[in-house]
């Protein structure tokens, strides 16, 4: 493994994990090597996660000097890693008490800091301290699970004064959102590393006079970087109040709450934690959570106050898909692309139907202030778009089916498919749910095309298309206000002809 030479001659390693940009991960204990962080949910699939062995942990020397433990002095060691990283900024992913570690690095070096991800971090260098009151609110949310009453028992001896350490097995499984083969298995695996661990390093992390809150809260104004803050629904230290509580205090901070998750977010929803970090740190991708709870990714081009247009991808795709189209408008437009629900970086819960798409659309538009706004959308996308004009025609200015289902029961209908065997965009069980609607949809969506009140542009893709283009024309009659446009080029003009694409666009009037 890579090695480099902090300030004081320490030998420092460090676990390279995953392929692209940077990001550099503390780990948590205090005083724990990074091998519990694994791949952090498969986040290397979006970064190359760059794993600290803090001193006296891991692959990583023992110091001579006992005090080079205390949390203020471990910022030069995150300092010297950026240097031989060759890094202007870094991106900061701290879990844990490491979240104290990240929080005094981004006070003392604001403008090294490119991103900061704070995962069920510490919170005492700001002096916001994890209550007893906090730890019996989390703790009673797991009133129902079968170890509860043991570890009910085990945290009245802990606030009694008892070493949490003699009490940790029972414990433990209020530190998971679920206590399965997963969660222990990685407890094991932790345990093992609190046994072999640097006790001494441990001790000295919270040494007194390591923190000064007032002085670091006030330090903290100068980090213009993005924060998150990321807690688990079911953590106790901290909980998510305490979370947006330390969000707060950074100028661009965030908080996000992983629901059914405890202090090892990754382990408990491995999927939904690496999408939400990875949207947070794409740059141009921001996220926002609907009234329903899906936190949807989101894309955004144009000037903020110009015309809005939304964009609206097909099965398997993303708002991604919408670059050369986005461009293009974004020279008269504020236009926004998002990811619907198991689709690219925002949530995948597990189930679909094209009224939960409809609904995702919807809460999109509500959450950001778009009523009004024209909407754009293919193929799945459509049906979705076109279901929310029908229920809600406020909310839609003009409307762009490119090659949307007729919404007409299919013959022969499609049957059993197969995953293929690749890593997938998208998850996978949209494609079973979203075809048994195809195979019999409900007939009022079709009936509700008659009595659209919103002006409808259809984009058909000709003989090379899947879609029954006689099905589409059908649409284009049965719909009051609607203009046929076809491109003998197949199912996705928008990314075969974008020029012409936008060409038909803009004499729709967008």
């Amino acid at each position: 493994m890579p090695k480099f030479t902090a300030y004081d001659g320490t030998e420092l390693a460090y676990h390279l994990v995953g392929t692209g940009k940077p990001l550099i991960c503390l780990p948590g204990g205090p005083a724990w090597a990074s091998a519990y962080l694994g791949d952090l949910g498969g986040l290397d699939a979006h970064r190359q996660l760059v794993l600290l062995d803090q001193r006296g942990t891991g692959d990583s020397a023992v110091p001579e000097e006992v005090s080079s433990y205390r949390c203020d002095r471990l910022v030069d060691d995150v300092e010297a890693l950026r240097e031989h990283l060759g890094l202007a900024a870094v991106d900061l992913l701290a879990h844990s008490a490491s979240g104290n570690l990240a929080t005094l690095y981004a006070a003392a070096h604001p403008h090294r800091v490119g991103s900061l991800v704070l995962v069920a971090p510490g919170t005492r260098a700001v002096g916001l301290p994890v209550t007893e009151d906090d730890w019996r609110g989390a703790v009673a949310l797991r009133e129902g699970e079968s170890w509860y009453p043991e570890g009910r028992a085990a945290f009245e001896e802990i606030w009694g004064g008892r070493d949490f350490r003699d009490l940790r097995s029972a414990i433990e499984p209020f530190m998971y959102g679920r206590w399965d083969g997963a969660a222990r298995a990685h407890a094991a695996a932790a345990d093992s590393q609190i046994r072999q661990g640097n006790r001494e390093a441990a001790a000295v992390f919270y040494q007194d006079g390591v923190f000064d809150p007032a002085v670091t809260t006030r330090a903290l104004a100068a980090v213009e970087a993005p924060v998150l803050v990321l807690a688990g629904e079911y953590d106790g230290g901290p909980t998510p109040a305490l979370a947006s509580r330390l969000a707060a205090l950074f100028p661009h901070g965030e908080t996000a709450v992983l629901p059914g998750a405890g202090h090892f977010p990754w382990v408990d929803a491995p999927g939904d934690f690496a999408r939400t970090v990875a949207a947070f740190l794409e740059p141009g991708v921001q996220s926002v959570r609907t009234a329903s709870g899906i936190r949807l990714a989101h894309r955004a081009w144009g000037e903020v106050g110009a015309p809005p247009v939304v964009l609206v991808h097909g099965r398997g795709g993303s708002g991604a898909d919408w670059t050369q189209v986005a461009e293009g408008l974004a020279a008269t437009h504020r236009v926004h692309a998002l990811d619907l629900r198991g689709h690219g970086l925002s949530d995948w819960p597990g189930s679909y139907s094209f009224e939960g798409f409809r609904d995702d659309l919807r809460g999109f538009i509500d959450a950001l202030g778009l009523a009004g706004a024209d909407v754009v959308a293919h193929s799945m996308g459509g049906a979705a778009a076109l279901l929310l004009a029908q229920e809600a025609p406020g909310l839609v200015g003009r409307l762009v089916l490119e090659e949307p289902p007729p919404l007409l029961p299919l013959d022969p209908p499609r049957g059993f498919v197969a995953r293929p065997d690749e890593e997938l965009s998208f998850d996978w069980p949209v494609v079973p749910d979203v075809n048994v609607q195809l195979n019999a949809p409900d007939p009022a969506w079709r009936k509700g095309m008659a009595e659209l009140a919103v002006p409808v542009l259809l984009v058909a893709g000709g003989g090379s298309s899947h879609i029954d283009q006689d099905r589409i024309a059908e649409m284009a009659d049965l719909i009051p206000d609607a203009r046929l446009v076809t491109f003998d080029i197949g199912h996705s003009v928008h990314a075969v002809l974008p020029d012409e694409f936008l060409a038909a666009l803009r004499e729709f009037g967008i």
